[in-house]
């Protein structure tokens, strides 16, 4: 858009100076009618003597090469800085059209590295309910280990309750055991005496 611009002002520029020097052209052309006019005027007019109208010829040829002479200098300077401009414009339009190519190549790269992004974070976001996910079962499984442990005290000190009621009946049991024992010994020692 900017070259487009540029080229659209350097091409008003160079109508604008081609118009101007159209503007010389036509005065410098209207001059050399008039001058040609007067002369023939004057041919007609007055019959002067070869000399005087070679004199004039002679002026009016040099006013006429003074006239294309300055119209074509200064044309000459004008399309000498038109070229230049061009030459530098142009350069400058290639340069534009350069970094317009860089600049779109990276507008590519950095658009395949968007979707690639767009598609890593499809997949985090996969991740991410996943891992949530796995933190709640995570956190299921842990209360239900907390309740296995808690129900794996509650055994243990029952077990340990039972045994201790397991050894104060065995302990009751030698004890009651040990006095039938006594008793039948006794019975024994009674039967046996006479």
């Amino acid at each position: 858009m900017v070259v487009a611009a540029v080229a659209c002002a350097w091409a008003w520029q160079l109508q604008e100076q081609l118009r101007q020097s159209e503007y010389a052209l036509q005065g410098h052309e209207t001059r050399i009618a008039d001058l040609e006019a007067r002369l023939s005027d004057t041919d007609e007019g007055m019959s002067q003597n070869a000399a005087v109208q070679a004199a004039k010829l002679r002026e009016l040829d040099s006013e006429v090469r003074k006239l294309w002479d300055n119209v074509w200098k200064k044309s000459k300077e004008r399309l000498g800085k038109l070229e230049a401009t061009t030459k530098k414009q142009g350069t400058q339009i290639a340069a534009n059209e350069k970094s317009i190519s860089s600049t779109s190549s990276k507008v590519n790269s950095a658009a395949a590295d968007l979707a690639k992004l767009k598609s890593v974070s499809g997949d985090l976001s996969r991740l991410m309910n996943s891992a949530k996910t796995n933190q709640a079962e995570v956190e299921r499984v842990a209360d239900t280990l907390n309740r296995i442990n808690l129900d794996m005290a509650k055994l243990n000190r029952l077990v340990k309750a039972n045994e201790e009621a397991v050894r104060s009946t065995d302990a009751f049991r030698r004890q009651v055991n040990a006095s039938i024992a006594e008793l039948e010994s006794s019975v024994r020692i009674l039967q046996a005496a006479p």
